[in-house]
């Protein structure tokens, strides 16, 4: 027996659009990329272009359980979030304000130990060695100052 068709559906604390395919709409939830939502959803045998309003609350709740602990369903330990976590040592999977809290956390960490990564994100500059000659300007500097000929 088919269900009726859901608008919104709530997974993993957050909702989602019930006229999205199921990858995409698992896409949408924080820490679960396409990727992974593809992975989730061929092991669990899922249609990809189905409408995510079509699927029954059981199948939900089971999708639910899956986003939460991919390494049940097998999924490779690259596709997972945190791995080698440095706290723990163990490697898991974050979703939504598990992960920003967590992000949080190692962000103010390297800025307490003064790292590099930490300095650069206190002053708001790139991290990752990009270079700063013509990007990352904004405020008042932008630009070149003449002087005034009077």
């Amino acid at each position: 027996m088919e269900e009726e068709f859901k608008h919104m559906v709530r997974i993993a604390r957050r909702d989602v659009d019930g006229n999205k395919p199921v990858v995409n709409a698992l896409a949408d939830i924080k820490g679960v990329g396409i990727a992974l939502s593809g992975a989730i959803s061929s092991s669990m045998g899922l249609d990809l272009n189905q409408k995510i309003g079509y699927l029954s609350d059981n199948k939900i709740n089971e999708i639910e359980k899956s986003i939460r602990h991919p390494e049940k369903l097998k999924i490779p330990e690259w596709m997972l979030n945190r791995r080698n976590d440095y706290e723990t040592g163990k490697t898991e999977h974050l979703i939504e304000s598990d992960l920003m809290m967590r992000l949080r956390d190692d962000l103010n960490r390297m800025k307490k130990i003064r790292s590099y990564k930490g300095r650069r994100h206190e002053v708001g500059l790139p991290v990752r060695g990009q270079r700063t000659k013509s990007t990352f300007r904004k405020g008042s500097s932008v630009g070149v100052s003449r002087r005034r000929r009077g």
